[in-house]
């Protein structure tokens, strides 16, 4: 039987999955693996990993690549299946970065499900649609747990039988609330943490932690329409598109490199209740789409923005 055995290590930690914990699990079929490489630029590149793919026995089911032209940097990604023989993950990343130009990031993963905690605070619509998605399989990811500052989310988190972490914020300073929080997620060992309408702005020393591996959902309003009620600002302004943005969350606050984003058409007729209810619903896509499209290792960290591969 052909495999896959245990999947390398990020050459950098500024890789979309992160470091991963040893002896990660394998996906349930066993096979197929995920490629992704970033490098300088250079005639050939293609040739290159295919060619170390071909010399592996690996066939190639789908494969993408981009090349920014203005900074001269090549991303691909692939995913492959071993046609003989088992294939170690460290040996095909070891290839590949000799056959590179210096400089090349390579990695090599299962694809399977990644572990993520969810943070939230009161409001359920970006929550029930992870929690929805999950439990159906259609999501590629695992939620571990939910931790919240709040605990009326709890009853709506154990219908899907996820452990629930109330940590609250009240009585306590920031550093004892945050220490508690990191307490929470880190037991869980996550690969990621998705902040699901998480209402409390974290310290450089919590994100420290998950470096380029916390993912963020707002609304498209910022930064004209900041502060209280966004929605009623917009309304008095006239706005024709509410929108949302998924983004890794950094230090400086709500700036981080952008995964995705999307917009839904509004009009005079719609009231403030009406845009914010379009605004949720807007929200939990693309929060869900951004999660898909990093669990699936198709986001390359590119200076302050990103490439995506959809």
């Amino acid at each position: 039987m052909s495999e896959f055995l245990p999947e390398s290590q990020s050459a950098s930690p500024l890789r979309t999955g992160g470091e991963l914990s040893p002896g990660a699990p394998a996906p349930a079929d066993g096979q197929r693996a995920i490629v992704v490489v970033d490098c300088p630029d250079a005639v050939g590149l293609i040739h290159r990993i295919t060619g170390v793919l071909g010399s592996r026995l690996l066939n190639i089911e789908s494969n993408q690549e981009y090349v920014d032209g203005d900074a001269g940097w090549f991303f691909f990604r692939a995913e492959v299946t071993p046609a003989a023989g088992p294939v170690t993950a460290a040996d095909l990343q070891r290839d590949l970065i000799a056959a590179l130009p210096a400089g090349a990031q390579v990695r090599v993963t299962h694809a399977r499900r990644r572990r993520i905690v969810v943070c939230a605070t009161r409001e359920p619509h970006c929550l029930g649609e992870l929690l929805l998605l999950d439990s159906c399989g259609d999501l590629p990811v695992r939620i571990e747990a939910v931790v919240s500052n709040h605990d009326s989310l709890r009853g709506l988190v154990e219908r899907f039988d996820v452990p629930f972490h109330h940590v609250p914020h009240e009585g306590v300073s920031r550093g004892e609330h945050e220490a508690a929080l990191l307490a929470a997620i880190r037991s869980h060992d996550p690969e990621y943490v998705v902040l699901a309408r998480y209402m409390r702005v974290l310290s450089e020393g919590v994100i420290a932690h998950f470096p380029h591996r916390i993912i963020n959902i707002h609304h498209s309003f910022l930064p004209a329409f900041a502060g209280a009620s966004p929605y009623r600002q917009a309304h008095k302004r006239g706005v024709k598109l509410i929108g949302a943005t998924a983004h890794y969350v950094t230090a400086e606050l709500d700036d981080g490199p952008i995964i995705a984003q999307d917009v839904v058409p509004v009009n005079h007729a719609d009231t403030p209740l009406r845009m914010a209810q379009a605004g949720r619903d807007v929200e939990k896509l693309v929060l869900a789409r951004a999660v898909r499209l990093v669990a699936e290792e198709r986001v390359f960290l590119h200076g302050r923005r990103t490439v995506v591969f959809g």
